[in-house]
C-alpha cells in the first residue's frame, strides 16, 4: 500500500504541475512559455524522483512499469495495481485543475501540432519513450528501479525532450498523463497514439538494453 500511495502521490504531483503549467500558459496567452513548460516538466520529474525513489521506485508511467517487467526489474503481478495508482492520480491532478481553471479548453492535452501527421506524432512518441527508458534502465539501481541518483538524468531527458518535441506532439511518453486530461476536455481523437507509443516505445528499449548487455557479458 505504501508503494502505491507514492505512486499516486507521485504521479499526481507531476501531472498537477506539468500540465497545471500548460494549462496556466494557454489561459494567460503564453505567460509560462514553451521553454518554461518543458523546465517545469523536467524539474517536478527529477524532484518526485528523489522524494519517492526509494519507496516505489517513482514509475509515474504505465510504459516504464511496463518496460521494468519486461526487463524482470519488477514482478509482473504488481503492474496492475500500479498501473491503475498512476491513473488515479493523473486523473485527480486534472480534477483539481478543472477545478481550479474551468475556463482551459485543454488541461495540458497531448494532440499533435496543426499540419503535423498522427503517424508522424506516433513515430515520435515512440522514440522519444525509447530514449526515456534507455536512460532510464541504465541508471537504474535493481530493487529500488529508478534510484535517487538516476533523478537528474531521467529529468534531463524529460525536460530536453519536452523542449524540442513540445511543439510537435507535447511530448507525452506517458499513457496516463495523456488519457487524463483527454477524458476531461474531450479531445480524444488521437488519444490511441499517446497510448500505444509510449508503450512500444519503452519495449523497444529494454529488448535494446538486454541485447547491449549480453554482448558486454559475452565479450568480458
Amino acid at each position: 500500500m505504501r508503494k502505491l500511495l507514492a505512486e499516486i502521490i507521485g504521479t499526481f504531483t507531476m501531472v498537477f504541475c506539468g500540465c497545471g503549467a500548460m494549462t496556466i500558459d494557454e489561459i494567460t496567452n503564453g505567460s509560462i512559455s514553451h521553454v518554461g513548460v518543458a523546465i517545469t516538466w523536467g524539474l517536478i520529474v527529477m524532484s518526485m524522483i528523489y522524494a519517492f525513489g526509494e519507496i516505489s521506485g517513482a514509475h509515474f508511467n504505465p510504459a516504464v512499469t511496463l518496460g521494468f517487467a519486461t526487463a524482470k526489474k519488477f514482478e509482473w503481478k504488481k503492474v496492475p495495481s500500479y498501473i491503475l495508482a498512476q491513473f488515479l492520480g493523473a486523473l485527480l491532478a486534472i480534477f483539481i485543475l478543472w477545478i481550479l481553471f474551468p475556463e482551459s479548453k485543454s488541461f495540458g492535452h497531448t494532440y499533435p501540432a496543426e499540419g503535423f501527421a498522427p503517424y508522424k506524432a506516433f513515430i515520435l512518441e515512440f522514440f522519444l519513450t525509447f530514449f526515456l527508458m534507455m536512460v532510464i534502465i541504465n541508471v537504474s539501481t535493481g530493487s529500488k528501479e529508478i534510484g535517487t541518483m538516476a533523478a537528474i538524468a531521467v529529468g534531463s531527458v524529460i525536460l530536453l525532450e519536452a523542449m524540442f518535441a513540445g511543439p510537435m506532439t507535447k511530448a507525452s511518453m506517458n499513457p496516463v498523463r495523456s488519457i487524463a486530461p483527454a477524458l476531461f476536455s474531450g479531445h480524444l481523437k488521437d488519444l490511441w497514439l499517446y497510448i500505444l507509443a509510449p508503450i512500444l516505445g519503452s519495449q523497444l528499449a529494454i529488448i535494446c538494453h538486454k541485447f547491449m548487455k549480453k554482448s558486454v557479458t559475452e565479450n568480458s
